[in-house]
């Protein structure tokens, strides 16, 4: 048992903050240490999600801090057609009534099962064609809401999934507790509402498979350093490997990847919503169509001057919408400037809604039905 505990111990100290956060974080649960249940509170426009503990004993960088997930149904009882349109989610303390700072915010992800969600519409071309991520909350974007009118349908018994992480970049000393409170906010059906297509953006950059963690060098310096090729990894049609998180360096950079197979227009339609997730040293990032040499939008990210955080991320909602085409081709550009004396880790993602047309034809069909 010694050895057992002596091993085990050695294995510990050699994990990444990350793994050791994930390890630390589900003893403390099992053992009952903390609180480690999801508290549910449901009302006729509303679902709330409070989070198990976390306990905050380091500085976690995005992606490194506890974390908790949890499927979940807004009514099993039912299967009522409504429209999700509000996101929010707050640090809290572990009372579950006193707000803290959102700098314990990493991000908050809100899945839809595909599978499930599409073949109920009778559109079952489309499962596995994407992620599921229906959209994502992050440091700087904590809440938003969708234009007046439009919406992301589900049933009241349709599996969703909820994925939420704690960010630490400046506290040290004894360690404290923290909650998340996460509250999608929907609308009860009406014939009127417009159905949106979620469609997920991010920048890759180039690496070194044979070394990965050598990074940009004075032959290639289009490589970038992966913060762990386990994970944000790819690979493209050329057999290029590609990270989507990434090391900057001090300084200013650049850094623009093309988004269009990732858009997967199939037809003209309107883009009516962005939300946006960026890491802190980022400055701006753009959605620009190539094609016309013009950019569509573009992000704004206020950064801490006392600390390391975002302090607020613009993001993009029009009722009008900006009309997209499957003929041109679209990037992502993200500006950086790492004021820090370190090395900082960097990710540029844009949660994009689009006006879904087959949606349409469907929910059209619905109405009908009732």
């Amino acid at each position: 048992m010694i050895i057992t505990i002596i091993a085990g111990g050695i294995y510990y100290l050699k994990l990444p903050n990350r793994h050791k956060s994930i390890v630390k974080t589900k003893l403390l649960h099992k053992l009952g240490l903390v609180d480690g249940t999801w508290h549910i509170t449901t009302t006729d426009s509303s679902i709330a999600l409070i989070t198990p503990t976390f306990v905050i004993d380091n500085i976690y960088k995005s992606m490194e801090g506890p974390s908790a997930t949890i499927p979940f149904r807004i009514d099993p009882t039912k299967s009522d057609l409504v429209w999700l349109h509000a996101f929010e989610t707050n640090a809290m303390s572990t009372n579950e009534k006193d707000l803290l700072s959102n700098d314990y915010i990493c991000h908050t992800n809100i899945n839809y099962y595909d599978g499930e969600h599409y073949t109920r519409w009778i559109l079952n071309e489309r499962v596995g064609e994407q992620y599921p991520r229906l959209t994502s909350l992050s440091n700087g974007i904590e809440a938003f809401q969708f234009p007046e009118g439009f919406g992301f349908p589900v049933f009241t018994n349709e599996n969703l999934f909820l994925a939420t992480q704690a960010l630490n970049h400046n506290i040290k000393g004894d360690a404290f507790s923290v909650k998340h409170k996460v509250t999608l906010g929907y609308k009860k059906h009406s014939p009127e509402m417009k159905p949106l297509m979620p469609r997920t953006l991010f920048i890759m950059l180039p690496y070194n498979s044979n070394k990965p963690y050598e990074g940009p060098t004075n032959q290639d310096p289009n490589m970038c350093l992966p913060v762990d090729t386990k994970q944000h990894s790819y690979v493209d049609d050329s057999g290029q490997h590609l990270s989507g998180h990434w090391v900057v360096f001090k300084g200013k950079a650049t850094y623009q990847y093309d988004v269009t197979k990732q858009l997967r227009l199939k037809d003209s339609t309107t883009m009516h919503h962005i939300a946006v997730h960026l890491h802190p040293f980022a400055e701006t990032m753009e959605f620009r169509d190539k094609t016309l040499d013009t950019t569509l939008f573009v992000s704004i990210a206020e950064n801490h001057k006392d600390k390391i955080g975002l302090k607020k991320v613009s993001y993009f909602s029009s009722v009008d919408g900006i009309m997209l085409y499957p003929d041109h081709n679209y990037e992502l550009v993200l500006k950086v400037n790492n004021t820090s004396d370190v090395n900082q880790d960097m990710m540029g993602s844009m949660f994009v809604f689009l006006f879904d047309k087959e949606m349409a034809e469907k929910t059209k069909a619905y109405n009908q039905l009732q």
